[in-house]
């Protein structure tokens, strides 16, 4: 091992505001709002808060995907919220969101507003209220929902594990990267060993399971994911996510998902705010493997 002195707890751990690396201005250890500011209202039903990271892309695509099924009412207004800022820390997120994080969802087309928030309760929120992108059979619906919450389980050892201490934290370690890292790649496995039979996540129908799992999984194939990752966990080796991946890509809606709310890469692939399908007009959509 090639990591500095071990580290001993203190006996009740305290706060330091400059230990945090790259998030370090956002990350805080309470609750709650940090300044008041109400979140704004477009013409539609569903009005989304969120930015273009894998868990904001899952809900663009679902959205996307459905009004190219015909569900004219799942049209939206996307509403971008620069976390890097603090957005998610304001007055009126917080209301939608008591957790703080992107995506938030407020659906207004009943007689009460109603908020829903995490990914993945949106993700099904909207399969169940049109009815489309979850089996109705009930041994291909639970199917579905245990790769939908296999990902709500394992994103996070790739997100705030590898990703974290292989591209954001302030320094380098063996120890926790070399532990991530074969977690990825266990991750990679399952799926690459579940995929060699399946064609999608839930078998023969791309579902919401698909939709969770492709903006972690499918954008690290990519190499969408930090920096270089994706050679650093020879991607390449597992063909079977690399076939999913590709098809999901090229995706009309998956590419349209993808550009909403983005804040990073070309400027063509950008769409940082959604309120009309014209909107895309201006760009071009074939951004899907540029970073």
């Amino acid at each position: 091992m090639t990591d500095q002195a071990d580290y001993t707890p203190p006996k009740v751990w305290t706060w330091d505001k400059e230990n945090g690396g790259k998030f370090a201005n956002i990350n805080r250890p309470i609750a709650g709002a940090t300044h008041e500011k109400d979140l704004p209202v477009g013409k539609h039903p569903l009005q989304l808060y969120s930015q273009g990271t894998p868990n904001g892309v899952k809900v663009t695509v679902m959205l996307e995907e459905l009004l190219a099924l015909g569900h004219s009412g799942a049209e939206y207004d996307a509403w971008l919220v620069r976390i890097s800022d603090g957005g998610q820390f304001g007055s009126g997120f917080v209301g939608v969101n008591p957790n703080s994080k992107i995506p938030a969802l407020m659906d207004r087309s009943g007689a009460k507003p109603r908020r829903v928030f995490e990914s993945g309760a949106i993700l099904l929120y909207l399969a169940e209220k049109f009815g489309a992108f979850l089996p109705t059979d009930p041994d291909k619906r639970t199917e579905a929902l245990n790769w939908l919450f296999w990902q709500m389980g394992s994103a996070p050892y790739l997100g705030g594990g590898f990703g974290h201490f292989y591209a954001y934290a302030p320094a380098k370690f063996e120890y926790p990267i070399n532990r991530f890292s074969m977690e990825v790649k266990r991750q990679l496995d399952v799926l690459d060993r579940h995929l060699a039979g399946h064609e999608f996540m839930a078998g023969n129908d791309y579902t919401i399971a698909d939709m969770a799992i492709w903006p972690w999984y499918g954008a690290l194939v990519k190499g969408l994911l930090y920096g270089t990752s994706a050679e650093f966990l020879a991607v390449q080796d597992y063909k079977h996510v690399n076939r999913w991946t590709n098809a999901i890509a090229e995706r009309p809606a998956v590419k349209r998902g993808r550009m909403v709310n983005r804040i990073a890469g070309e400027p063509s692939s950008q769409l940082h705010e959604r309120h009309d399908a014209s909107d895309f007009a201006t760009k071009t959509q074939d951004k899907i493997g540029k970073a």
